[in-house]
């Protein structure tokens, strides 16, 4: 059918006069929300012992919640519950994850899993052959004339696993080498360990397999045995049924097979689950792979055997530095090409996404975190913040790693390769069992969030059947967000201000304007102690990062207020140049930097100029002197100085990078001069800026965005209040009226008109008046008991009322009848001091909202004329009930394995605690305000 044109244009008209009808009208700007936009919680199954009644529960509670998906982690058992196991990837165990897929999907909810139980990933079907593995070698000293008759085999007593033999190498003193592994007898027995499918068949000790006979003839030599040993390393935290080896993870032979019981298990499942998690890279001590020696001489250029000596040198030398660099680059490349990458193809296969933790790792994070659909970060610990009355006691805290800078690997990674979401695995370890308040929660989000994270995982909730006894199944790393934990009862508040946030920087793209060159051969060529396994862990920031150009240059175009994200060779190798920017598949970039570095392949600084030639604006804080790696690196080190002179003036180092961008018209966001933390998004054409406010005082006034002549929309995610600000335009920025207090976050979309209802400024009148009287305290729900009823007129810790409400762990309502204090103000803040920890607040009846997180304060509007009611019902945490649960010797820590331990892995004694502060500490305040109209500017 053939339509007229004329009803497209009828129908353009149409949509547009609705459009700025709703606009006017205040509709809400927000993005519509949804599953992807909510926080989403990592899942552990205490012995997959889990039912359809209690799976169905604990999906109705997580979407009711706020939570949008589930992550699924099998892990170890609860004593007691051994009938009720169910062994990983059995019938049962697929029937139980079929139950999960269809009550999430009738809830509009999704599902990730991990491809094994516990971490790394592994498990019973893992044979010895594509376990992890180590380089193992042995030294023979033989003098001139002398003969070595005798088998070649471990020595070590402590490897209790049998290694293969792969070479036997000779280097004499004269500087010659020898292979002489052609000369061992008996080589047609080797690999009788493996020769069964699955076996795992120790060799005899009497069998005499690969004996060498040989004569040192012409000078003393060293003789170097080559094993192929196995790391024995086991699942962690493995679930019945996933108990193992830990896989090789640079063998795409071993994870093809590692896939096979996977292949049968989602046959028919394909796409029902969202994602495939791999979490952080914690297979340890594995250097190695059995084919490792070909893999490097493919890739390196040369024959590592016969650089063993320099190798495994224990002394801090160029030579030796280079060859380890090697080593470690090859270990990164097939990391990144014989493992992730197929990991993600194969998950495609199968048509699921993958989200993987690349930390940890021996690889370029940069590249590895780009291999998969959903790079994640991780945080782990507590973190400082000025905010006044943010409370982060010291014995309830361990020290946290989310350096900023390290954060943004994840996400740099996704803005470069053209990922739309950044995960996080958020609050491990945050505080004590127990002891975690929403509000603690809540700038460590804003931390990631601001970083690039907009898909926050929670750490986590544990699946907890209700006939569990409280405090129910419990992780032993985790806040645990379920319904046993009294923060539960206002958690949808910080899930929601999670969603909100989400769902704006879900959309459009990154802003960020600069990238900057990681330059990880400058790690890979240092010596660290000679070990060739060296992790990029987010536990050892300072072997790696903290204190390198690299970081302090970060730090200070954060600080200077630029957007910057991390680039590696591999992406530089990818780089165009269009209409004078960088083009990367993610997006395109105003300026690369260099910091300054040792080292740099010969092809990234080719590469570089090439991109200057182009016209794209490539800064250097210094010249890399030599280029990495062994293999003719004289020749290509004279290259590189010779390509550094031919481009002299191109490559000139400069003495300050702002000013030089600022030359560039590149310029900073000078908003955060004020102490604002930011983060940017564009989205047709238009900015998006978080805002949050992590210092101690109020910010009020003008902030400059560096856009010319915009209208500007405030959003509120705490409430999802929205309206135009008032705005001073130039041609260069544009300033923004706002007023934020310390805790508080807002974003702001830029506009070309203001169509939206104007945003409400609002100021005190007068100082802030003390509500007092007398206040009814009754005790609604928690345990172990409810407490008897109270009225105090001095409000203080709930605990001193009593024994049982000392012991006690729930929600209590405070009431207070109060008089309008002047029955003429327009609306009054609310401010209620010291809450401990969470209160939702009603005044005459009418529900106002919840305050969960530092300040805690509510516009709770006009107040009626004479007699007020505020009702507030105040949620503590669970930490006096289980320190009451422990004096009385109730025992709950019934799980397996590492069972319950306290924040320094140490045994969990909660009966050392004191009390915490329950309930409102005060002092509770009212303060009549007015708006502020534009025509006050």
């Amino acid at each position: 059918m053939k339509l007229n044109p004329t009803y497209f244009s009828s129908l353009f008209i149409l949509c547009f006069i609705f459009n700025s009808f709703a606009q006017e009208s205040g509709v809400s700007p927000w993005p519509k929300s949804s599953n992807i936009n909510q926080p989403w919680a990592r899942w552990w199954w205490m012995g997959s012992a889990v039912d359809k009644p209690n799976l169905k529960k604990s999906l109705i509670d997580f979407h009711k919640a706020g939570i949008g998906g589930v992550e699924i982690t099998p892990i170890y058992g609860v004593k007691g519950e051994e009938n009720n196991f169910i062994d990983y990837l059995s019938p049962k165990w697929m029937e139980m994850l079929d139950y999960t897929i269809h009550v999430s999907d009738s809830l509009d909810m999704q599902v990730d899993m991990v491809l094994g139980t516990g971490w790394p990933y592994g498990g019973s079907h893992v044979t010895l052959p594509h376990a992890a593995t180590k380089l193992i070698v042995e030294k023979y000293q033989l003098k001139k004339n002398e003969t070595i008759d005798r088998s070649i085999k471990l020595q070590d007593v402590k490897e209790k696993i049998p290694a293969e033999l792969l070479y036997v190498v000779a280097y004499g003193s004269d500087g010659s080498y020898l292979n002489l592994t052609d000369q061992l007898k008996n080589r047609s027995l080797k690999g009788i360990d493996k020769g069964i499918e699955g076996s795992e068949i120790a060799l005899p000790n009497t069998l005499e397999t690969d004996k060498l006979k040989w004569k040192a003839k012409k000078t003393d030599y060293t003789l170097y045995a080559v094993f192929s040993g196995k790391t024995g390393q086991q699942v962690k935290r493995a679930a019945p049924g996933g108990k193992g080896y830990t896989l090789d993870h640079y063998s795409e032979e071993a994870l093809n097979a590692y896939v096979i019981p996977f292949n049968n298990a989602f046959k028919g499942r394909e796409g029902k689950i969202r994602a495939i998690f791999n979490d952080s890279y914690e297979v340890y001590g594995t250097d190695f792979t059995p084919n490792f020696f070909e893999e490097f001489q493919n890739r390196r250029g040369y024959d590592l055997k016969k650089q063993l000596p320099l190798l495994l040198s224990e002394t801090d030398n160029e030579i030796a530095n280079r060859i380890k660099s090697d080593y470690r680059q090859t270990i990164a490349d097939l990391l990144l090409n014989k493992f992730d990458r197929p990991w993600t193809q194969w998950a495609h296969s199968k048509n699921f996404k993958t989200k993987l933790q690349a930390h940890g790792s021996p690889g370029n994070l940069i590249d590895l975190y780009a291999s998969a659909d959903i790079p994640e970060c991780e945080t782990f610990g507590s973190m400082p913040f000025e905010i006044p009355g943010f409370r982060r006691d010291k014995e309830d805290i361990r020290e946290g790693d989310a350096d900023p800078v390290m954060l943004k690997f994840s996400s740099s990674a996704a803005h470069i390769s053209g990922k739309n979401l950044v995960s996080s695995e958020t609050f491990t370890w945050l505080r004590e069992h127990f002891k975690t308040a929403l509000s603690q929660c809540k700038p460590e989000a804003e931390d990631l969030m601001l970083n690039g994270v907009n898909h926050i995982f929670l750490h986590g909730s544990t699946y907890s059947p209700e006939r569990a006894v409280w405090p129910g199944w419990k992780f032993y790393a985790s806040v645990n967000f379920n319904t046993t934990n009294s923060i539960w009862e206002d958690a949808p508040a910080l899930f929601s201000y999670i969603s909100n946030c989400q769902s704006i920087l879900q959309q459009g793209k990154s802003d960020n304007e600069i990238l900057l060159y990681w330059p990880i051969f400058d790690t890979w060529e240092k010596y660290h102690n000679g070990t060739l396994f060296f992790q990029f862990k987010i536990h050892s920031l300072s072997e790696w990062l903290h204190g390198t150009p690299f970081y302090d240059t970060t730090k200070e175009l954060m600080k200077k207020g630029y957007g910057v994200d991390f680039i590696s060779d591999n992406f530089i190798a990818e780089a165009k140049i269009i209409n004078g920017e960088i083009s990367l598949q993610g997006g395109t970039f105003k300026s690369l930097i260099v910091p300054s570095c040792k080292k740099m392949p010969l092809a990234t600084l080719q590469k570089l100029i090439e991109l200057q030639k182009a016209g794209g604006k490539i800064i250097f804080q210094g010249l890399p002197e030599s280029v990495p790696g062994f293999n003719d690196y004289k020749n290509q080190e004279a290259k590189l100085q010779s390509v550094l002179t031919e481009n002299k003036e191109a490559v000139k180092p400069v003495p300050n990078i702002f000013k030089t961008l600022e030359k560039a018209q590149i310029y900073p966001e000078n908003l955060v001069n004020t102490g604002l933390k930011f983060i940017r998004r564009t989205i047709d054409g238009e900015k998006i800026y978080y805002l949050v406010n992590h210092t101690s005082k109020t910010i009020d006034g003008f902030i400059p965005l560096e856009i010319g002549n915009k209208e500007v929309v405030i959003f509120d995610p705490l409430n999802r209040n929205f309206g135009n600000a008032i705005v001073q335009k130039t041609a260069k920025n544009t300033l923004v009226k706002i007023k934020i207090d310390p805790g508080q976050s807002f974003f702001l979309k830029t506009e070309n008109t203001a169509t939206q209802k104007k945003w409400n400024y609002f100021e005190p009148t007068a100082e802030p008046i003390a509500l007092k009287g007398n206040w009814k305290i009754n005790f609604d729900k928690g345990g172990p008991v409810l407490p008897p009823s109270a009225t105090t007129s001095n409000l203080e810790s709930w605990t001193k009322l009593s024994p049982e409400a000392e012991a006690f762990s729930g929600s209590a309502t405070y009431t207070l009848e109060f008089d309008n204090p002047n029955a003429k103000t327009e609306s009054w803040s609310l401010n209620l001091g010291d809450v401990r920890e969470s209160a939702k607040v009603w005044v005459n009846d009418e529900f106002i909202g919840t305050a969960w997180s530092v300040p805690y304060k509510l516009n709770i509007g006009k107040l009626k004329q004479g007699k007020n009611i505020l009702k507030i019902q105040v949620t503590n945490l669970s930490a006096n009930r289980i320190r009451a649960k422990e004096l009385k010797g109730e025992e709950w820590k019934i799980f397996y394995e590492i069972n319950m331990v306290d924040k320094d892995y140490k045994k969990f004694d909660a009966t050392k605690w004191t009390p915490m502060p329950s309930g409102l500490l005060g002092p509770i305040t009212i303060t009549p305000l007015k708006t502020k109209k534009l025509t006050d500017q």
